[in-house]
């Protein structure tokens, strides 16, 4: 009889994995995204612990929307004031924060819960080419796009 094998919190080696945004449609890439930081590529994935690796992203700025969904599609912050409404384009977004963009396209694609604010940090989201990253040698990570 064989038991099923449940990975333990700290006995998962994680790696880091670096994608390269530009030209990416931003919705494809975040669902590739959410499943590393997941752990859902790995045989050894357990629903309860947080067995994911992590994704850097460079060049945010370069993403793409398909469609007229840049133009149309709008990102809504409330500071709890009156009059504190604020609606902004995702185009006028992608323009002045790129990164916010994009982590929340991949937020909004982790389960909502406890474990997806851990998988979050895992997440670093970077506008240009550059990282802090290289001593931990992250390997390029193909997105199906």
């Amino acid at each position: 009889m064989r038991q099923t094998y449940y990975a333990k919190a700290g006995e998962v080696q994680q790696k880091w994995h670096v994608v390269d945004a530009e030209g990416q449609r931003l919705g494809r890439m975040a669902v590739d995204v959410a499943t590393v930081l997941m752990g859902k590529h790995r045989p050894e994935y357990t629903p309860h612990v947080d067995t994911g690796d992590y994704v850097i992203i460079i060049n945010a700025e370069k993403v793409t929307m398909s469609g007229d969904k840049a133009r149309q599609r709008t990102k809504t912050r409330y500071s709890g004031y009156p009059g504190g409404l604020k609606i902004e384009t995702y185009e006028s977004l992608l323009e002045r924060k790129p990164e916010s963009v994009v982590e929340d396209a991949v937020r909004r694609m982790l389960p909502k819960n406890r474990l997806s604010r851990q998988m979050l940090k895992k997440l670093k989201v970077y506008r240009g080419p550059e990282h802090p990253h290289q001593s931990q040698r992250p390997e390029p990570m193909t997105v199906n796009a």
